[in-house]
């Protein structure tokens, strides 16, 4: 009989026992349709499957394993650090199916928890535990991607708070992840006429069922359509959705960010971990392990992966994650980046062959898994932050360096005197 993950203490079992318990139940668990989705889902594969993905992220709500690291006063099971990265590596190597709401239960719930009302997490947190409600990300925008604070989205509050007003959205946002098929939308705009920059902007939730919310899919090189066009048209929102203050909105997107860096990115980096050792074996498959260069590009992966890991593990301690953050996304986005091309390179022209593939989950597909990873790892230096972004943060936040020279903006010509 399987032993239901809620109805154990946590803080009473030793760190093996936990790790013992964890690797029972996803051995129970892991079959059927659930195993039909072994290894699938990851970067250019998000599609795969995802009606059986929803119906597993139900049954991990039913078991208690979506938020183990909340606070038990929010439905959490108050993991302690260790538990949540023996859990993220167990589900990792056991090779679950993909989840479906990280955005949810990784970004949104520890934000609504940090910055948000008793009653909005009492009203939210509920849904993502069981695992019914899913989340999506309102934040780039075609004039600000990696520059989220050239944010244009307006949101104007019709009436007032106590009076049940509603904030009125109109904008578009770009590269929504899962939009297509999420039910709520936390959304960065700017609801301050006159305001620039980082002042002026509010964090809304926005329901994705009405009729002033449009979605069009944004169809990748890979054959995927996980990102989305979400354009908002006198949408509306009730106006107690939303997280902090009126136009302090950017220090709760801020935060947001870095939550994304915290215990989320161990179980990114197992996955990682699983891609170094497909790419190991292809270089064995190829007879090419023993090659001096090849050699040095494999050990140099996998010290960078332990650095990765290192890292992620000393930016937990601190606490709430400020600007240092984006020391982690610089890392490992170049270092995914890397892996991809030397998956690619591996293999030679037949890594780059277009032959067609026989994938009964995903029958128009002409791509394997080892291209559709290197397709789309070119965009992991870009997405959440771009490189350059990330420098900039680090030299002027992090090491106080000065700003970046603005260019001048031409100045209107006074007209001729008459």
């Amino acid at each position: 009989m399987s032993i239901a993950a809620a109805d154990v203490a946590l803080a009473s079992m030793s760190d093996d026992d936990f790790r013992r318990h964890v690797q029972q139940w996803l051995a129970e668990h892991v079959i059927g349709d659930y195993a039909s989705l072994t290894g699938r889902g990851g970067p250019g594969d998000e599609e795969v499957g995802f009606d059986i993905r929803v119906a597993w992220e139900q049954e991990l709500g039913r078991a208690g394993w979506i938020g183990i690291g909340w606070p038990v006063e929010f439905g959490g099971r108050g993991a302690s650090v260790a538990q949540q990265i023996i859990w993220a590596e167990e589900y990792t190597r056991a090779q679950a199916p993909a989840r479906a709401n990280h955005m949810g239960e990784n970004l949104l719930a520890p934000t609504l928890i940090e910055y948000g009302t008793r009653e909005q997490c009492d009203r939210f947190l509920p849904g993502i535990l069981d695992g019914t409600v899913r989340w999506c990300q309102g934040y780039s925008e075609p004039d600000a991607g990696s520059d989220l604070a050239n944010v244009k989205t307006r949101g104007v509050l019709d009436g007032s708070v106590e009076g049940g007003g509603e904030w009125v959205i109109n904008g578009q946002k770009v590269w929504t992840s899962l939009a297509h098929v999420s039910h709520w939308c936390f959304v960065v705009a700017r609801t301050e006429a006159g305001t620039t920059r980082h002042k002026g902007l509010s964090f809304l939730l926005v329901p994705m069922d009405q009729p002033g919310v449009e979605t069009r899919i944004i169809r990748q090189i890979t054959g995927g359509g996980e990102f989305n066009e979400t354009f908002f048209t006198d949408a509306r929102t009730p106006a107690d959705m939303i997280i902090g203050a009126p136009g302090a909105g950017w220090g709760v997107a801020m935060g947001l960010l870095g939550f994304e860096r915290g215990i989320s990115t161990l179980a990114q980096q197992v996955g990682f971990e699983r891609e170094l050792q497909t790419t190991i074996d292809i270089a064995r498959h190829h007879g090419r392990a023993n090659d001096p260069v090849v050699r040095q590009r494999l050990v140099k992966a996998h010290t960078g992966l332990q650095l990765m890991r290192w890292n992620a593990l000393r930016s937990m301690g601190a606490g709430v994650p400020g600007p240092e953050a984006s020391i982690g996304k610089l890392f490992w986005g170049t270092w995914h980046r890397d892996l991809g091309e030397l998956m690619i390179d591996l293999q030679g022209a037949a890594g780059l062959a277009h032959e067609p593939v026989i994938d009964p989950l995903c029958p128009d597909d002409d791509l394997t898994l080892e291209q559709k990873l290197f397709l789309f790892t070119r965009s992991d230096t870009i997405y959440g932050g771009s490189n350059e972004i990330q420098r900039n943060v680090l030299g002027e936040r992090v090491l106080g360096l000065p700003k970046e020279p603005q260019a001048k903006q031409p100045q209107p010509k006074e007209p001729a005197a008459t």
